[in-house]
């Protein structure tokens, strides 16, 4: 049943099934690399979990380990200058939406880990395919958090919002309904901090072309991923948090 309400999600993408679906735990195990990947990740947690950094999201988590050898797509190395000295974990999965996010943390990913930081970054996919808006990403964000902070209950939350692209005005007017509800929801809570960094990503108040992967690619894709510029900058901008939470030395 769960896999039909997955295949479901492309011809009846808003509110066809009752409830929310962007809160609804499911998984896309009928894609085998999916479910291969999940297998993967539930190794990388058993071989280290000493790890005291935690990656949760999407593809544009993902691709802190893309090393595409033209420069603009060369992101490895900042994984590896930011994020390995704290034994990182990255969970991006490449199509994820909340939904899929959430059924990973309910099957076991973050298990047996113990660290001092998660960063989550999710709900890009919410707002593609699946046009899911603010009202019910919102709710799916939030349980994502709510998710994380249960099964690592010793480890800060860093919420990262909604990344700035360039897809269409729907998604730029859900994005800027996300991302302050997020931060008003989250301004007070001593358990998750929340950052928007999609000045990051921004020339003259819109998103810059240049900064995304996805239009030099062959062929040319609408922009959602950031280039090495552009996730530079991102890690830049929350390295301060990043070590004091994770840093050597806390407990």
């Amino acid at each position: 049943m769960r896999r039909l309400l997955a295949a479901l999600w492309l011809l009846f993408p808003l509110t066809a099934q009752a409830g929310n679906l962007a809160t609804t735990p499911l998984d896309r195990l009928y894609l085998p690399w999916w479910g291969a990947q999940f297998t993967q990740s539930l190794a990388q947690a058993k071989a280290d979990p000493e790890a005291r950094v935690v990656w949760l999201g999407d593809s544009i988590t993902f691709y802190w380990q893309r090393h595409g050898g033209h420069g603009y797509d060369d992101i490895l190395p900042l994984w590896n200058q930011y994020y390995a000295p704290y034994d990182a974990l990255d969970f991006g999965f490449i199509g994820d939406p909340t939904s899929s996010l959430l059924w990973r943390l309910n099957h076991g990913q973050v298990a047996g880990l113990h660290p001092k930081l998660a960063i989550i970054l999710i709900g890009a996919n919410n707002l593609g395919r699946l046009h899911w808006d603010a009202t019910m990403t919102i709710p799916g964000i939030e349980a994502v958090v709510a998710d994380t902070h249960a099964r690592l209950p010793h480890a800060h939350i860093l919420l990262l919002g909604v990344l700035p692209s360039i897809r269409s005005p729907w998604v730029d007017a859900q994005t800027a309904i996300i991302n302050p509800a997020l931060a008003s929801r989250y301004a007070a809570s001593p358990n998750v901090t929340f950052i928007n960094v999609n000045a990051c990503l921004l020339k003259n108040g819109a998103p810059d072309a240049s900064l995304f992967v996805d239009p030099q690619l062959n062929p040319p894709a609408p922009p959602i991923h950031p280039n090495e510029t552009g996730m530079a900058c991102i890690a830049n901008a929350i390295q301060p948090l990043v070590a004091e939470y994770a840093g050597v030395g806390r407990k």
